[in-house]
């Protein structure tokens, strides 16, 4: 049943959003909307912290109600985050949430930004966020987006008065957003960003309250709301069919990989917003005392007079009609002082002109892909579905900025075509995701300032159609796609990518060496175009020796690869090391490795990162073999007990059965196993009995979730999940029990095999337990109490039944030997005593 529903929502995500499909049409009701928001000249921006943070409900109702150009800024690309729906985590999983944002952005009507944050994983205080972020470069990005947006109204996500009553990423985006909303208007702060844009002082910042903030309805009831504004965001758009909640449900419901699919809301609900700076409104219209219309500007007025008609007397059956008078105005946008409203309308108003008549103009390739140097061939497309008298001049490609001109006059419902040969230069950069480019820290990615706050890479390959329709002459820029199709899909549209020649990979980024025996460590090499021959090393440190030096390769077609093995002779002694495939191409170096991101609700993402992986050299011993690891929300956890020589087996929740648990020496349950699956809460008698007959049972980390919450048998005996985790993953360590049996059979851990974690010592502890269990470490982030649930080992039965927040996900494929250790001890509890 999960599966089913999880199905059924990505079916409905891509009916309704269609971001990573085909390119947008417009209904006459779409293109009545549009003209509406053509003649609002306001604009808002929301602030937070991660993807999902935003208020989908309000970013469409400032968006298609109100009609404001609106946005949301995320500091963060959610790379800390967990994955409900792969295995991408960390840099990975940041590109597939940034595509996620800006999937729902396209179904509620926003834009999207981010700063150069990175999401590190949790944190209790803003001031430990803060230093790792780098305020000051943040807090710029902040500045910069304001600056460049120039929003009227600004509304934070969460309170900046509450530090420590939340996660610290989110008291810092209000902390932030409060001090950028002066800076931004201030020449004297970060001047240097004046060269490329211009101070702007936004009129008014607000606080997204509502009652959660205050602890319960009954205290938010009591509460002052002298400064709070309210509005009903349920309203229904019958020109959408659809209520504004039902709109926002669907926007949430893009962010899957966070499990927000979900089904729609409708009718009345209230949100409030706090003012904090600015004068309030004695309305509650946000934007009251703005002047939001074309007179804001010089040389608007005129524009107004005429769009105003075109709203009033807009035509549904045809609204080709009015094409002459968008063209007057046009003319008119094309011309204004006003560089702001000039590029954001005139943007506007040739996508008002390409709808109204019908058109439909694009370039595609039948490549997914080319190389810097390569030729390649664009298939061009144009028709126009009205009696509009218009001809296609030219196509201009970039970036070999070559003319083509055309002549072609469109003539109604006559489609043209026409194939152009176009170079991608030498010098061309590769379409990877900018802030993965260049080498970050823990806290902050690198990117250029032309990129900052762009929500994914400019698409280096685009077309620009000039047509002239009535006489006036119209650019419209599109970006070139690769457009194919496929028996089960049909037609399908991805992003045209510049990738290198050559990538080279190693499987597994963490390769364990439990012994002093040699191993083969495959690279595969992928040509990125046709006929390449080359060389490839490792490169590594000193104390492993590898043979031979270098492979030679050849490939004779583009896509195809070729594996070349490695030798790989560990030190005697523990040792940790990093090794890069490095491949020479007609005296070049390459060594990354390219990843594709490829789900149905998202664009497929090339992403290009550095090709490593871990060796580590660990005296570890086991006992016991077999290991069946029950699916939970993804994670590559049996990948790495493979490393160690265990025979894993996954098994899916709804296949459990005595029968087949009995094979095994110990069964794992993955992360989050009860948070996702229906099934398994069924399961629980078949499991208890596993263990009861001498099984060794280990659950990984569950959020305290409602239906976990529900459950009176998650343990055999009491035990209560809470939100309890300890973020440092330096945290000192101690032992409430050094003698048992999980700490030192059959591998002797000690305070040593707790150094070089990643990112957190672990999560969502249990906080309550029965006497049965054994509370075997002990840990706290400074200035906290101790927290003892991380490791909970008990005896049922003949077994043992083994809770553990540890955040064994994160470590074992960071290679953390000592996690390795402590993991094949839990593996081999009772195995000894049998």
């Amino acid at each position: 049943m999960q599966r089913v529903l999880f199905f059924f929502l990505i079916g409905c995500i891509c009916l309704f959003s269609g971001y990573s499909q085909k390119p947008k049409t417009y209904t006459s009701s779409d293109i009545y909307q549009a003209v509406q928001k053509l003649n609002f000249l306001g604009t808002a921006l929301y602030i937070a912290a991660h993807p999902d943070d935003e208020n989908t409900r309000l970013i469409s109702y400032l968006s298609n109600d109100i009609k404001a150009r609106t946005a949301y800024l995320s500091l963060t690309r959610g790379d800390g985050g967990q994955n409900l729906i792969g295995p991408e985590l960390r840099e990975l999983l940041g590109v597939l949430r940034t595509q996620e944002l800006l999937a729902a952005r396209s179904v509620d009507g926003g834009e999207q930004f981010f700063s150069r944050a990175n999401d590190f994983g949790y944190s209790k205080h803003p001031d430990e966020t803060l230093e790792i972020w780098n305020k000051d470069e943040v807090l710029s990005d902040v500045v910069r987006v304001i600056r460049n947006f120039r929003p009227d109204v600004i509304i934070n996500r969460f309170d900046h008065r509450s530090p420590g009553s939340t996660h610290g990423h989110h008291t810092s985006s209000a902390i932030l957003s409060f001090e950028a909303f002066d800076l931004a208007g201030k020449e004297t702060a970060y001047p240097d960003q004046l060269k490329q844009t211009d101070v702007w002082q936004p009129k008014r910042l607000f606080f997204n309250t509502s009652w959660w903030f205050y602890g319960s309805r009954e205290n938010f009831e009591k509460a002052d709301k002298s400064k709070l504004l309210q509005f009903d965001i349920g309203t229904y758009y019958p020109i959408f069919g659809k209520s504004n909640n039902e709109i926002a449900s669907i926007a949430r419901s893009q962010h899957l990989s966070q499990g927000f699919g979900r089904t729609s809301s409708r009718g009345t609900e209230q949100e409030y917003i706090e003012l904090l700076k600015g004068d309030l409104p004695k309305s509650n219209n946000i934007f009251e005392g703005i002047n939001t219309t074309w007179t804001r500007i010089k040389g608007g007025k005129a524009i107004q007079n005429i769009l105003e008609k075109v709203e009033t007397e807009f035509n549904f059956k045809n609204p080709s009609a009015h094409i002459p008078q968008l063209l007057e105005t046009y003319q008119l946008i094309n011309s204004l002082d006003d560089s702001y409203w000039r590029e954001v309308k005139l943007k506007e108003i040739k996508a008002i002109i390409e709808a109204c008549s019908g058109l439909f103009i694009e370039a595609n390739t039948q490549n997914a892909s080319a190389v810097p140097g390569e030729n390649i061939t664009i298939a061009v497309n144009a028709i126009n579905r009205s009696d509009v008298d218009m001809v296609l001049k030219s196509v201009k490609t970039n970036p070999s900025n070559s003319l083509h001109p055309l002549n072609k006059k469109l003539s109604n419902n006559q489609p043209f075509s026409s194939e152009i040969n176009i170079n991608i230069p030498d010098n061309s950069k590769y379409t990877t995701p900018y802030w993965l480019a260049d080498k970050g820290s823990l806290g902050m990615y690198s990117a250029s300032k032309e990129l900052r706050g762009k929500p994914q890479t400019p698409r280096l390959v685009k077309a620009t159609f000039l047509l002239e329709v009535l006489g006036v002459e119209i650019p419209f820029e599109k970006d070139i796609a690769y457009k194919f199709s496929k028996p089960d899909k049909g037609e399908v549209y991805q992003p045209f990518e510049i990738l290198p020649p050559v990538s080279a990979a190693i499987d597994n980024e963490v390769i364990i060496f439990s012994d002093e025996h040699a191993k083969e460590i495959p690279v595969t090499i992928t040509s990125g175009k046709d006929n390449i021959s080359g060389s490839v090393t490792l490169a590594h440190q000193n104390g492993w020796k590898i043979s031979p030096e270098s492979f030679d390769f050849s490939i004779a077609n583009k896509g195809d690869t070729k594996t070349v093995r490695f030798t790989v002779t560990p030190p005697n002694n523990e040792s940790k090391i990093s090794i890069t495939p490095t491949v020479s191409l007609n005296g070049k170096k390459y060594d990354k490795k390219l990843v594709y991101i490829d789900y149905t609700h998202i664009p497929k993402q090339s992403v290009l990162l550095p090709s490593e992986a871990h060796l580590v050299r660990l005296n570890i011993k086991k006992s016991g073999e077999n290991i069946g690891y029950i699916v939970g929300a993804g994670d590559v956890v049996p990948e790495s007990l493979r490393q160690i020589g265990y025979n894993v087996t996954t098994i899916l929740p709804e296949a459990i059965n005595s029968g087949l648990l009995k094979r095994f020496d110990a069964v794992v349950v993955g992360i989050r196993a009860y948070n996702v699956s229906e099934s398994i809460a069924f399961k629980q008698d078949i499991l208890f009995d596993y263990i009861k007959q001498g099984g060794n049972l280990i659950v990984q980390y569950n959020t305290a979730s409602r239906n976990v919450r529900e459950m009176n048998d998650l343990a055999p005996y009491l035990m209560q999940l809470s939100r309890d985790r300890v973020t440092d993953e330096n945290a000192e360590v101690s032992f409430n029990a050094k003698d048992h049996p999980v700490l030192n059979t059959p591998n002797k851990i000690t305070k040593t095999d707790f150094d070089g974690w990643a990112q957190e010592r672990g999560l969502y502890f249990p906080d309550k337990w029965g006497k049965e269990f054994t509370a075997v470490l002990s840990m706290r982030d400074k200035g906290e109490s101790k927290k003892d649930g991380s490791l909970l080992v008990a005896p049922y039965g003949k077994g043992y039944y083994i809770y553990t927040g540890l955040s064994f996900f994160r470590e074992l494929p960071a290679g953390v030997p000592g996690a390795y250790k402590l993991f094949a001890n839990m593996l081999s509890m009772g195995k000894n005593e049998n």
